[in-house]
């Protein structure tokens, strides 16, 4: 089995988050959902969660501040015209209390983070004088500052994607103190300086850090939206995960309408007749996933195109597999084939395009899959068959593998022939044969492939790094829906700072 090989579990930590690419985005949800192929709910549960880790993301906006230059003159009164230039200004010993935010139905995220507390470094060049008295001089500063920090996000669509519009952003100076060269007790002339000094560093402290938390935000939403992406991206296959309206927020929950069109070769799929309503989700844990079998379908489609449903089996493990008990005689060529021939191959694909559907019952999958049996170094097969196949599949997952369930319903032999022999395969015994072993050898070891092949691709991905708590998976008419209640992704935020603060 090719290592390449796609599943509706690719899907699942695609919606981890809100944001995703855009052509188009409708201001209407209602109007949105029939071109809806995939649903994210994040409840107010879930929400806490990733609200312990604001703080390392705010962390990170006050470090990566840039502050400018700043210089200016101003007449006082008693000192006269007063000249100042501040330079190379820094942060030190940054520290932040605790956060706590509330989701506000139809506007957007509360956000206070509170006890921020930092000193911010520099060198000042100043001077002022009078008639009395005149100085002119340069020297390090230091600022103590205490602030309390309120951000109220908006998620809006722009630019092609869902973005996060922070301008409602406010700081409350409970302490900004500035000491020249470590002077903690100025006398009168240096405190009346110093007060106007301070009231001009709050004003650009303050445009500064917002204006960091904004970009920190929206280079937060491209990181998830890339990470996404990639997740989503193999070979020749890719999914838009484009948005097709702006996210709903509720006291309850956040959610967002997802395109999940799959390209392949230059096509893309196409949805306009979804069945999503917001009812079709509670708000019992903390994620849920709704996924149209519209998603699915074109994504089994682009796989069977691109070669990925192929299996090899050769050797002694062919031989192995052939001593399952079965009710049928086994045909005396195989036996020949498997025992005495030395180097037996089995070869097996899908010759249709497999298709599911999803009902309240479970999902069913159909395809014609084809195979050959060789026998030796020959090139001509032994033997060719091809075989119709329905079968109700389940997923679920579990310390951190994939395991697929599958319950044959139908099982036909459409077709088989012994080529060497130039003869089609009409004897009934040795079709029943073909057909209990393609039900009781064929489509297990098919599915274990599949469960390894895909685990180990969702490794490759990321997902074992996910704490994945209690996920169910619940079929209904045409989608289902994956709910589970997660930790968060430490790795993720390691990885987003990381490649922030470069």
């Amino acid at each position: 089995m090719p290592q390449d090989v796609f599943s509706p579990l690719l899907i699942l930590l695609l919606f981890l988050s809100v944001f995703g690419a855009s052509h188009a985005c409708l201001q209407d949800p209602t109007s949105a959902y029939r071109f809806t192929g995939a649903v994210c709910r994040l409840t107010y549960p879930a929400a806490l969660v990733l609200n312990e880790k604001t703080t390392k993301v705010i962390e990170a906006a006050f470090q990566h501040a840039r502050y400018p230059s700043m210089k200016g003159e101003k007449s006082l009164r008693f000192i006269g015209r007063v000249m100042y230039g501040l330079d190379n200004l820094e942060i030190h010993n940054l520290s932040i209390g605790r956060s706590a935010f509330q989701l506000r139905p139809g506007e957007g995220i509360a956000l206070e983070i509170s006890n921020v507390s930092a000193v911010f470094r520099g060198n000042i060049q100043y001077g002022y004088g009078s008639w009395l008295v005149s100085v002119a001089q340069s020297t390090d500063f230091e600022i103590e500052s205490q602030i309390d920090l309120g951000i109220n996000p908006r998620l809006y669509c722009g630019e092609g994607k869902i973005a996060a519009d922070t301008s409602d952003c406010y700081l409350n100076f409970h302490k900004l103190r500035l000491h020249l060269q470590g002077d903690k007790e100025p006398n009168w002339l240096k405190k009346l300086f110093t007060d106007f000094i301070t009231f001009t560093v709050k004003l650009v402290i303050k445009g500064q850090i917002c204006k960091e938390i904004n970009k920190v935000a929206n280079i937060l939403a491209d990181f998830i939206q890339d990470t996404a992406e990639q997740f989503l991206s193999n070979g020749d296959i890719s999914v838009d995960i484009g948005v097709t309206a702006t996210p709903v927020i509720t006291a309850n929950y956040i959610e967002s309408y997802h395109k999940g069109l799959t390209n392949y070769n230059n096509a893309s799929a196409v949805i306009n007749d979804s069945v999503f309503h917001p009812k079709q989700l509670t708000e019992n844990m903390m994620l849920y996933f709704w996924v149209s079998d519209q998603v699915f379908n074109p994504m089994l489609t682009a796989a069977h195109q691109d070669g990925r449903f192929q299996l090899y089996i050769s050797g002694a493990e062919l031989t192995e597999l052939f001593k399952t008990n079965l009710s049928s005689a086994m045909p005396e060529f195989i036996r020949k084939c498997l025992l005495e021939s030395g180097s037996p191959e089995l070869r097996v694909w899908s010759s249709s395009v497999p298709y599911l559907n999803t009902s309240t019952l479970g999902t069913t999958v159909w395809g014609k899959a084809s195979g050959q049996l060789h026998c030796g170094s020959q090139g001509t097969p032994t033997l060719s068959f091809q075989t119709d196949v329905a079968m109700d599949v389940t997923v679920s997952y579990a310390d951190k593998k994939l395991f697929l369930h599958g319950n044959p319903s139908e099982i036909f032999v459409l077709q088989a022939e012994l080529p060497l022999q130039h003869q089609p395969l009409l004897d009934e015994a040795q079709l029943e044969f073909i057909r209990e072993a393609v039900e009781k050898i064929g489509i297990p070891k098919v599915l274990s492939v599949l469960e390894i092949e895909l685990t180990r691709l969702l490794d490759k991905q990321g997902t074992n790094l996910f704490d994945i708590i209690n996920p169910e998976v619940l079929p209904w008419d045409g989608f289902v829906v994956i709910q589970m209640d997660f930790g968060f992704p430490h790795h993720l935020l390691v990885e987003f700072l990381r490649k922030t603060l470069q």
